[in-house]
């Protein structure tokens, strides 16, 4: 029987072999069952999809929704408060209304606001690596660069004081709970969260500033129109869950795999010119990106050859489609070199991350900072000590020892 087949339906998440190893499954899978029943955290069932095509496919389908909330939808995990997968923004929005406010605040990510941000993450990654070198070795990169870089960074956008951040670092760790948190500690960070948010907002109206939710104010009156409270309170909640724990984790892992492989690590001090498409291709190779995308389908269609029946929630693992023999050469080997690389690390389609473009900024700065500050960057620890974080939306590593 293969791999996938009814009988046989994998528990989801899939564990790995290692921390930053991909599950031996997902060859199989993309093969022999592309689309592959599997039981979700809460116990219920989904179909998961792990080729690149069938990825790109269902994410640019308008029949395959984010209404996660319907009656005979799959949930996620038992102890979900809905705010990861379907925002009150998404939820409560018709599509065309949606994606009007997905290009509002699109405007604020341009390629030259990304520009004048960019000495700013350097400057703060200087900080935090001073204060790494002032700690002595080892110390975990994870922790002490990291963790709080991107909270800095969105509670920058937002406007947010710096002795708040804190706060900020800890709601978007429960917001993103599968089962590390319980319901009522999701449900009392999300209380908290709301609270702060409708306080700063209403500051942020009486004295408007440079950040985000100042313009989308600013923006919307200019039309005479006046931004309400529970748009700006899904935005920045969007922000926080979105931007905070996948840069966070992704500088851990991306620092990690160049680590395990030293000579990755050596290659970059000698060409720094190679960050970009390192960056690129780092994101590709990520075997840990957590759950993935789930969409529920509202009517029959065909994936990979298969027809899925309309009320079936989808799970598009991102980090098993950019795995793709089919569409990248080599694709288990890592190029620090690989152009052009169209991995769907930030998805696909109209809901394709909007904030992509500032995370791509903030992997570009901080790994040019320690490939000038700190060169002989190397693992405390043997590769396979290092451990995955668990009981998250999102993956990364509990923590990533390092000395120099």
């Amino acid at each position: 029987m293969a791999l996938g087949d009814a009988d046989q339906k994998l528990d989801y998440p899939i564990p790995a072999p290692a921390a930053l190893e991909p599950p031996t499954e997902w060859t199989e899978l993309r093969g022999r069952c592309p689309v592959a029943p599997v039981t979700l955290p809460s116990g219920d069932t989904a179909s998961l999809l792990t080729r690149y095509d069938d990825v790109r496919q269902v994410l640019s389908d308008p029949r395959f929704t984010r209404h996660l909330n319907a009656p005979d939808a799959a949930r996620i995990a038992a102890n979900e408060s809905g705010g990861v997968f379907n925002g009150a923004l998404a939820s409560a929005m018709p599509e065309e209304t949606h994606q009007q406010w997905r290009r509002l605040v699109g405007k604020w990510f341009t390629a030259k606001r990304m520009t004048q941000l960019r000495p700013g993450i350097e400057a703060m990654t200087d900080r935090l690596v001073d204060a790494m070198l002032e700690h002595g070795a080892p110390a975990d990169l994870r922790s002490m660069v990291g963790f709080p870089l991107p909270v800095w960074v969105i509670c920058d956008m937002l406007g947010v004081p710096e002795a708040d951040r804190d706060r900020f670092a800890y709601w978007s760790n429960t917001l993103l709970s599968l089962t590390r948190y319980e319901q009522d500690e999701i449900d009392a960070a999300q209380a908290e969260f709301r609270a702060y948010m409708v306080g700063h907002i209403a500051t942020t109206r009486e004295n408007l500033g440079e950040d985000l939710i100042s313009e989308l104010i600013a923006t919307a009156e200019t039309h005479g129109h006046v931004m309400p409270d529970e748009a700006l309170l899904a935005t920045a909640q969007g922000l926080l869950v979105a931007g905070h724990e996948t840069t966070s984790n992704m500088i851990g892992k991306m620092v990690g795999m160049l680590l395990v492989d030293r000579g990755r690590w050596e290659a970059l001090v000698a060409d720094p010119s190679l960050v970009r498409t390192a960056v690129e291709e780092l994101l590709r190779m990520d075997a840990n990106g957590g759950f993935g995308i789930p969409r529920y389908i509202t009517e029959d269609a065909e994936v990979g050859g298969t027809l899925v029946p309309r009320g079936t929630t989808v799970v598009c693992n991102l980090s098993a489609a950019n795995r793709d023999e089919r569409v990248f050469p080599d694709a288990h080997q890592l190029d620090l070199t690989r152009s052009p690389n169209t991995h769907l690390a930030f998805g696909a389609g109209g809901h394709s991350c909007l904030g992509q473009s500032l995370a791509r900024t903030e992997l570009q700065a901080v790994l040019s900072v320690l490939l000038r500050r700190l060169p002989t960057l190397e693992l405390a620890v043997a590769p396979e000590d290092l451990a995955r974080v668990e009981g998250l939306v999102v993956g990364g590593l509990q923590e990533l020892p390092v000395r120099w």
